[in-house]
């Protein structure tokens, strides 16, 4: 046995290599393991042990808090005990008796696999040409021509304890071997080193993907019955569906989505053969765990009237619903778990592409790609056999087994604004960066939406990436750009929540010396730009059917006649007043219309950087760096209005509190009397 640290170091090294490799294992799919000899504390003796990926980590971006530690000979002392198939998930509960002082993660269902298999190291993938052969009618046989004796064959059988006693079994009868093919699943492969065990594994991944592309037919989906749609007019048509398919899918749990128009998901979408092999469903249990039995299947032509499709969609819906309770209450027994939710997770749409959805935006991509997975399963197996996945009660064993309920049960509670997509304007700096970082801190997805859209990639690169935040570029003044970006926010997320009209500028002028340009610029800005936004988001927010927040940040000087500020205090009070117009209109749909009412933000605002500052300190004459301490003087609370204040009002008004509470004006002035509320 190997130094522990070299062994769990290399293990790390290999797991990290097979993850990040698309066509050898999907996202936090399969298992990696390497057995090797610590020192128990307890005795001061060496211990066998085997370390092995946990429960719901991932290959790519493993690291050793994500290795389940267990003592091979309790592992290995519970084949003695153990009850047989029917009471197998008894086993798990076993395992935590057999952890190694702390145990680090959590075992999986497969640590058995990986404890019984007598090698070093071992290697459970799911990798597309793998699983090609695993779901086809002549698996075995195939199994036999490409590998010969080297690579067996193993029938299906649910992830657990016996499969592992089953997977030994072939090994210790076979010791030419270097893995297996496992029937509906994926492979299994074994080495004496972590090297040999990674070369074994991408020689099965490998020789199989060589043998599908050499002998597979050219067309296994069919002729061509729908081309896709050019690139523009198929975003137009993913934009104008996915706010419509989204309320759909949110049903029963709001959700998030996807959209994918890969040349991958395009082909499949016009094949001729694509509705009946969708019917099929997935085969790999991480498929159809992220993906559903089976998914939603659009039945119109691309080209289709947008009303005509619309409507499909809504009974093409109730008709999937109806069929996922069906297929509930065929399979479910006295024990089973209640169904979770009858909405579809995959939307296949041909001509236009896929539409997944999920609880966040990572699982709504993630079981994008686990379809793709099944795509490339579907086309290996159809292209040298027939197609051929588990059958529907085995499927329903799985998604309704009560490891899986268990394993969700143990997921952390969501944040208030989980689900929620936010579009934040003036999002790259002051008031509309505190916005953007609130929301996501509290679980929206966010849309940065800036005129400056290298600011507004700052933010979203700060907040974290594009499964929480993306960058928009828009000027309000346009409605072309007002509507290229609403839409860019649906492709991104699959709709729209909660918006917040921020954007503003000022210029502090007396009446004389303000222009007509003056004025237009900041009526542009602010009362025509909240109304363009307004306008577009409601669109979607009234086609999801999932209500919503419009949220206005006005100004104190909506309320309160400051010197000096005319075209400012005026474009103010035309949003202020969008709001109850807004509120009144459109709280028949559900959307809640809100505002805020900030004194003057000097620290952090892009206003006050911009020359405002300069000017309001002027008119109060006041030094600029003390504008910020004055206007704090005048206040009631003595204290100075933040970006962060303002962020905090506009979370209380949207996270579900004050879910009665519309055409309401929320001050963030520290007490100015003369801007309250009357």
């Amino acid at each position: 046995m190997s130094d522990a640290t070299t062994t769990v170091a290399e293990l790390i090294e290999r797991s990290n290599r097979l993850g990040a490799d698309p066509r050898t294992t999907n996202y936090a799919g399969g298992n990696t393991s390497a057995k090797g000899a610590a020192v128990d504390p307890v005795t001061g003796q060496p211990t066998d042990l085997l370390w092995v990926k946990g429960s719901g980590g991932d290959l790519g971006t493993l690291t050793e808090a994500g290795l389940a530690v267990l003592r091979l000979d309790r592992l290995r002392a519970l084949a003695g005990v153990y009850p047989g198939v029917r009471r197998e998930d008894e086993m798990v509960a076993a395992f935590d008796h057999c952890l190694f002082g702390r145990g680090g993660a959590a075992p999986s269902i497969d640590t058995a696999m990986h404890a019984l298999v007598d090698a070093a190291h071992v290697d459970h993938l799911h990798p597309d040409s793998g699983i090609a052969l695993a779901t086809a009618a002549d698996g075995p046989a195939l199994t036999k021509e490409i590998f010969g004796d080297r690579v067996l064959w193993v029938p299906w059988r649910r992830p657990g304890f016996q499969l592992g006693l089953d997977i030994a079994a072939v090994q210790r009868a076979n010791p030419q071997a270097i893995g297996v093919i496992l029937g509906g699943h994926g492979i299994t492969a074994w080495g004496a080193t972590s090297a040999q065990c990674e070369a074994h594994s991408l020689e099965i991944v490998h020789t199989a993907a060589d043998y599908l592309a050499e002998r597979g037919r050219p067309d296994p989906f069919g002729t061509q019955v729908h081309a896709a749609l050019p690139e523009a007019a198929r975003r137009e048509r993913a934009a104008a569906l996915f706010p419509v398919l989204r309320g759909l899918a949110s049903t029963d749990h709001r959700q998030v989505g996807h959209y994918s128009d890969t040349d991958v998901v395009l082909d499949f979408t016009g094949r001729e053969r694509m509705p009946a092999l969708a019917a099929l469903g997935t085969s790999c249990p991480d498929h159809f765990l992220r993906t559903k039995v089976r998914p939603m299947v659009v039945d119109t032509a691309p080209d289709a009237p947008l009303e005509t499709v619309l409507a499909r969609l809504r009974e093409l819906h109730a008709a999937y619903r109806e069929d996922y309770r069906a297929y509930y209450q065929r399979h479910a027994t006295s024990d089973s778990p209640a169904m979770r939710g009858a909405d579809p997770a995959v939307v296949l749409v041909p001509g236009v592409g896929m539409f997944s959805f999920g609880a966040t935006k990572q699982t709504a991509r993630v079981a994008g790609e686990f379809y793709v997975n099944a795509i490339n399963v579907m086309r290996g197996a159809e292209s040298v056999s027939t197609y051929a996945p588990i059958d529907e009660a085995e499927k329903f064993r799985i998604e309704y087994w009560a490891l899986e309920e268990a394993k969700l049960r143990r997921m952390p509670p969501a944040k208030p604004l989980a689900t929620r997509i936010a579009y934040v304007t003036g999002g790259g700096s002051g008031i509309g960066r505190a916005t953007a970082r609130r929301l996501a801190a509290e679980g929206a997805c966010v849309v940065v939406a800036d005129r400056d859209v290298a600011s507004a990639r700052a933010v979203a690169d700060q907040i974290g990436g594009p499964d929480a935040a993306v960058a928009v570029q828009v000027d309000v003044t346009s409605p072309a750009a007002v509507a290229t970006s609403i839409a860019d926010t649906v492709l991104a997320f699959g709709g729209l929540d909660l918006v917040v009209n921020n954007a503003g500028l000022s210029l502090s002028k007396s009446l004389l010396e303000t222009t007509e340009a003056d004025w237009d610029v900041q009526h542009d800005v602010m009362a025509k730009g909240s109304f363009l936004v307004s306008r577009a988001a409601a669109r979607v927010l009234i086609d999801q059917e999932l209500g919503g927040d419009i949220v206005y940040i006005s100004s104190k000087n909506s309320l309160f006649a400051g010197p000096n500020n005319v075209a400012y205090g005026a474009a103010k009070a035309d949003q202020a007043h969008q709001v109850r117009l807004l509120a009144a209109e459109l709280g028949g749909h559900g959307i809640r219309v809100n505002g805020v009412n900030p004194d003057g933000v000097v620290r952090g605002s892009g206003i006050f950087a911009g020359g405002w500052g300069a000017q309001r300190a002027a008119v109060y004459g006041v030094p600029e760096d003390q504008l910020g301490a004055y206007y704090a003087g005048r206040t009631l609370l003595k204290r100075e209005v933040l970006p962060e204040h303002v962020a905090n009002a506009v979370f209380v008004l949207t996270a579900g509190d004050l879910s009665h509470t519309t055409g309401l004006h929320i001050p963030v002035d520290a007490g100015v009397a003369a801007a309250f509320l009357r």
